[in-house]
């Protein structure tokens, strides 16, 4: 059944300091950069306002600083139209922040190198979600990320458990993850390098050709921990979503100049989410994800390179997709 997706989103807000260069700095070497930008970002933030912006009616739960950042922040989400009534304001701890480079040279895809210092975003406590006990069986969806507590994701994962509500976890940054956090998660969204580091099992490559069966395998033991869902993206070789029953890969919609890969990730699975509640296919969410995120790294900074559902269609239509009828996602218009 198709419908307009209610999704919860716990986790990070940072305040991205973007530089750009023409080549990144050798140690103790100065070099001389080409612009400087500031955006909203922060991966719980960025993934809340992709799904807002492809239809859905998004919650954001999280803490920034009583700072200047803190109070941009807050407003980015809500002129996405997220509800904001549960992002907090601490006096103590300033906002988070997100130090990123891009190596931006003529003809060659960007590259970017990120520091991130968390800030207030570590400082929320179990006492201010403990309300989500009750109020988050009224959800299609929870989405967290590794920006936050780890005790935080626990514990709502286990609300979100308890209540039968599904929970997708982007594990990014690389972290280990307990096994009662991974029996509770019905769908997990690793990198290629955080798959690596969760399972044990390097992901190869040559060129834009993955290794198939080295994917497979990080499939299935993440699988064996008790998700139901996985979902891998692979960079520039695509992204494959598989559970007990079904797996489907989708190639790299490589079509834009990328200017910019920082929010690719967060668009990717705020796309997914939303596609998946609605009531889209795997195969079909998947695909759907991997547009919105192309769109994504053909901007500089994160919250403004997220596209509108409109744009995501636009693409779509212009590379004449046609694996599904398009029609299916007027339930997010």
């Amino acid at each position: 059944m198709y419908k307009k997706p209610k999704i919860l989103v716990v986790g990070s807000f940072m305040m991205d300091l973007i530089v750009s260069t023409g080549r990144f700095p050798n140690s103790g070497e100065t070099v001389i950069g080409k612009s400087f930008n500031t955006a909203s970002g922060g991966k719980g933030a960025n993934q809340a306002v992709q799904a807002a912006r492809l239809g859905a009616d998004v919650t954001m739960v999280g803490k920034v600083g009583d700072d200047g950042f803190g109070r941009e922040m807050t407003a980015s989400v809500a002129a996405s139209g997220i509800h904001t009534q549960h992002i907090l304001a601490d006096p103590d701890h300033a906002s988070g922040v997100g130090s990123i480079t891009l190596e931006v040279e003529e003809g060659q895809k960007s590259r970017n190198r990120i520091i991130v210092v968390p800030g207030a975003n570590m400082a929320i406590t179990p006492e201010e979600v403990d309300f989500l006990k009750e109020e988050i069986a009224a959800y299609d969806m929870v989405m967290l990320q590794l920006e936050i507590p780890m005790e935080i994701n626990e514990l709502v994962a286990k609300y979100a458990y308890e209540q039968g509500v599904p929970v997708m976890l982007n594990s990014a940054p690389s972290a280990p993850l307990s096994a009662e956090l991974l029996s509770h998660l019905s769908y997990i969204s690793p990198n290629e390098h955080e798959a690596a580091d969760l399972t044990g099992i390097e992901i190869r490559k040559q060129g834009k050709e993955v290794n198939r069966a080295d994917v497979d395998a990080a499939v299935q033991a993440l699988l064996a921990k008790g998700v139901q869902n996985v979902i891998i993206t692979l960079g520039s070789s695509g992204a494959i979503v598989a559970n007990a029953r079904e797996s489907h890969y989708c190639p790299c919609i490589d079509v834009v100049e990328v200017k910019d890969p920082t929010a690719a990730g967060d668009s990717f699975v705020g796309a997914y989410t939303t596609a998946v509640c609605a009531g889209l296919a795997p195969a079909q969410a998947l695909e759907f994800a991997s547009y919105a995120a192309t769109i994504t790294v053909s901007k500089i900074g994160a919250q403004p390179s997220l596209p509108t559902l409109d744009e995501v269609i636009a693409l779509m239509k212009e590379q004449k997709f046609d694996s599904f009828d398009l029609s299916v996602l007027d339930v997010l218009k």
